[in-house]
């Protein structure tokens, strides 16, 4: 049996409408005994919100199988004041953390979302702010540094945009928390007992997850929905292990493979 680290946005959904077949491809992966974990980069809910979200398109999950980059940066920021640019949303998530509007310790960024809030999170002001901690020594984390993300609207821009522009402006490098740091694969990997070599992750992100879990040792599966591009796909040096139409046929894929 293998291990399965399913992304979420672009593999089970877009803007919170699933992609056919998803809820029956989970299923069907856990009918046939694999260990799943479900690891994502969504930084704009709070991890009891994204399970319940899954719920609601028929996919049965525990809330202690979600991976989020929230719970990530709490692990990691345990303790200290932080200066937080992130959708209220998460906040609940950010639990033993001192968000903190001066004089913090770290500077955090997490991600944007579809609503009108990034306007005031990632205003000029707020983002001066995290320019004046990080210059007087605060460390400098992001959630991930996500380019853009698709929606259903199409692509939407996504904070890495902030991030690159904070690392250039103060010559600082941020911490990803989230996917492709080797951490985020690690935490999933040690979550499920698993092997590198012996799992598999489920992707529509090409850069981000497919490179950064084959650096990691693991297996790939690029699904051609969500942010997928082919003319991505054609001009990288990154070769994913198969290319599938969706989610819904790897588990066929997966069990002809083994």
């Amino acid at each position: 049996m293998a291990c399965i680290l399913l992304d979420i946005d672009g593999v089970l959904h877009v803007s919170g409408e699933a992609i056919p077949g998803a809820a029956e491809a989970v299923a069907r992966l856990r009918d046939a005994g694999h260990a799943l974990r479900f690891v994502t980069n969504n930084s704009t809910r709070p991890r009891s919100q994204l399970a319940d979200d899954l719920r609601q398109l028929g996919i049965e999950l525990d809330e202690d199988e979600l991976q989020t980059t929230p719970r990530a940066a709490a692990r990691e920021l345990a303790g200290k004041r932080v200066l937080a640019l992130v959708m209220a949303g998460i906040v609940p998530d950010l639990e033993g953390i001192e968000l903190v509007g001066h004089d913090a310790d770290a500077v955090l960024l997490g991600g944007c979302d579809e609503t009108t809030e990034p306007n005031q999170v990632f205003s000029y002001m707020n983002l001066a702010g995290a320019f004046a901690e990080i210059m007087g020594g605060a460390d400098f984390y992001c959630l991930h540094r996500n380019r853009w993300w698709q929606t259903r609207r199409g692509p939407m821009l996504d904070a890495g945009a902030f991030v690159a522009g904070l690392e250039y402006a103060t010559g600082v490098e941020a911490t990803v928390l989230g996917k492709p740091s080797p951490s985020y694969f690690a935490a999933a990997l040690d979550a499920l007992d698993a092997e590198p070599e012996l799992t598999w992750m489920v992707t529509d992100d090409l850069e981000a997850d497919v490179r950064g879990a084959q650096v990691f040792g693991m297996r790939t599966a690029l699904v051609r929905t969500g942010k997928f591009r082919p003319d991505a796909l054609e001009g990288s040096n990154v070769v994913p292990e198969v290319v599938l139409s969706s989610i819904a046929q790897f588990p066929d894929w997966l069990e002809r493979a083994t």
